[in-house]
């Protein structure tokens, strides 16, 4: 594959065939013509890695057998040819030593979630990027809706008041059977606690629905109280949580993450209540937001015009009426981080909303509270502390 001038490259750990993430993260950073896939490492079996890269048309030189090769000749090639960033799309367990190893050999790092397995390596892991100076982006990809950032423009003016009650729910049934006793390669990994963490539905989309809370209310958690299920005989980890969550200001809210719930795909939504209004955005019908202003009527607010925030309208690239959503919010997160390391390379400071990604704060502060959640599950106490 020649290399194209102006295109920012590309290097990908893991995501070869038959990963479902790895095609998601390779079609999200070529969207907008940000980046240029150059160099991979893409299975942890050499032979898979080589035919992977094969099949992308990623050349020879550059389709590695292993990340550590990939990392060993890629650091030694000149400033000028060298990789401009690494996606980490392994399972779990591997996203620490690969991207702490590439972050400190100075590679600007975009890496799935969750961050890391526990919180000593989310710490160590930040040290490493403040002090190497790198862009590091956390792939929570629902932050890269335009109604997400408008729903969090509209927190931020007070349009609410103050928030008194969250409810954040993210339903799906893909792991109401035991799938990963049928070969399911996604479900394989995920139910495994040596490669997933200590935790499963949790880990898996209950940190997506924690950033979300986090991103758009800006609410700091204090305490929970978490109820954890595994449903299916034989699995290992939780498949089913129901957490009460306290915040700082005085807010309370609720968290339900859940892969054994019949009948639902991928339905993750959001109720936010304040003093003076409602707001409700639900994943699988991402155009709208719902806004509900106490003794008004409803409003919706739709995806595209020109009278939403600033943030919003950088998220979004065509006119209303032509959905968006979820390559395009994964892409916006890519087009992002490009940006970032477009302007550290000219000296400049970019925009916020055009520098708008999950940064590694974000990914430490979701694996401390997934610790959280299993603490608290674990506990004879009703309320646990959230770190």
């Amino acid at each position: 594959m020649p290399e194209r001038n102006g295109m920012l490259k590309l290097g990908m750990v893991g995501g070869g065939k038959d990963a479902f993430i790895g095609a998601v993260h390779r079609s999200a950073a070529r969207l907008d013509g940000e980046f240029q896939l150059v160099a991979g490492a893409f299975s942890s079996t050499p032979e898979k890695a080589i035919e992977s890269g094969r099949e992308l048309g990623v050349t020879e030189t550059r389709n590695y057998p292993s990340w550590e090769d990939m990392l060993e000749r890629e650091r030694r090639l000149p400033a000028d040819e060298r990789l401009d960033a690494v996606s980490v799309v392994t399972p779990n367990h591997m996203h620490y030593p690969v991207s702490r190893a590439f972050v400190d050999a100075g590679f600007n790092v975009i890496c799935d979630k969750p961050l890391v397995h526990t919180s000593q390596q989310a710490d160590d892991l930040a040290s490493i990027v403040r002090a190497r100076g790198t862009v590091f982006a956390v792939t929570y990809n629902y932050t890269g809706y335009p109604m997400v950032r408008q729903a969090r423009c509209m927190v931020q003016q007070g349009l609410l008041g103050d928030i008194r009650k969250v409810i954040v729910e993210y339903n799906q049934d893909w792991l109401a059977n035991r799938a990963e006793a049928e070969g399911l390669k996604q479900a394989e990994w995920r139910t495994d606690p040596t490669r997933s963490g200590i935790a499963g539905a949790v880990g898996d989309i209950g940190s997506h629905a924690e950033n979300l809370v986090s991103t758009i209310t800006g609410l700091t958690l204090s305490h929970i109280c978490a109820d954890i299920t595994t449903f299916v005989n034989g699995r290992l980890l939780d498949d089913d949580a129901n957490v009460l969550l306290r915040f700082t200001s005085g807010a309370k809210g609720v968290l339900v993450a859940s892969q054994i719930s019949a009948g639902e795909e991928n339905d993750l939504r959001i109720r936010i209540y304040g003093t003076r209004a409602g707001l409700t955005w639900i994943q699988e019908n991402p155009n709208y937001l719902y806004y509900k202003p106490i003794g008004e009527p409803e409003q919706i607010y739709k995806r595209g015009h020109s009278y939403l925030c600033p943030e919003a309208k950088a998220a979004q690239r065509i006119p209303p009426g032509h959905p968006e959503a979820f390559l395009e919010a994964f892409a916006n997160i890519y087009r992002a981080v490009a940006v970032e390391i477009r302007a550290r390379q000219e000296g400049r400071e970019p925009s916020p909303e055009e520098s708008d990604f999950p940064s590694i704060e974000a990914g430490v502060r979701g694996v401390r509270f997934i610790e959280s959640v299993i603490a608290s599950a674990k506990s004879s106490e009703k309320w646990s502390a959230v770190r």
